[in-house]
């Protein structure tokens, strides 16, 4: 979303982020959020709208270390019951899909990824190939016999 904005190499764009993250005291922490996830059937599974402040809420305690995590090969996710799910009606199987990890998605989410970190170029910083590819050893390793892995709800 951010490329037709950058005025300069991407590479370039991406290299002084990485310095910048590792000049200050304490950078930011970033999480990632899909709200779009939908079911077999095209079902949107997280409600949307006001209920993402419920996420968002997780994610300012997990900042501020109030609330645990599980660490998984993506990332740290909420542990079991750490979102306020108070009177909103998402079926415990839904929950239990939407924090699972599934391997052969993420697997092609990182192929993705390399294709567009090629069109970069020469200048493209190799701590990005190195993450990608760390993150693809993580998945490998963590995934169980039918290639997901469970996130604890």
């Amino acid at each position: 979303a951010m490329r037709p904005f950058i005025g300069y190499n991407m590479g370039d764009y991406f290299r002084f982020w990485l310095d910048m993250g590792n000049k200050i005291p304490n950078p930011p922490k970033i999480f990632h959020v899909n709200w779009f996830r939908q079911d077999e059937n095209g079902k949107f599974m997280w409600p949307g709208f006001g209920e993402n402040l419920r996420v968002l809420e997780w994610i300012l305690q997990r900042c501020r270390g109030e609330v645990p995590a599980v660490q998984t090969p993506i990332g740290f996710l909420p542990n079991d019951n750490e979102l306020d799910m108070t009177g909103l009606n998402v079926l415990p199987e839904t929950l239990e899909k939407l924090f699972n990890i599934n391997q052969s998605d993420w697997i092609a989410e990182c192929d993705d990824i390399e294709a567009f970190l090629k069109t970069v170029g020469d200048k493209l910083p190799q701590d990005m190939i190195d993450e990608l590819e760390q993150l693809r050893k993580r998945l490998r390793r963590s995934c169980g016999p039918q290639g997901r892995i469970h996130s604890g709800w």
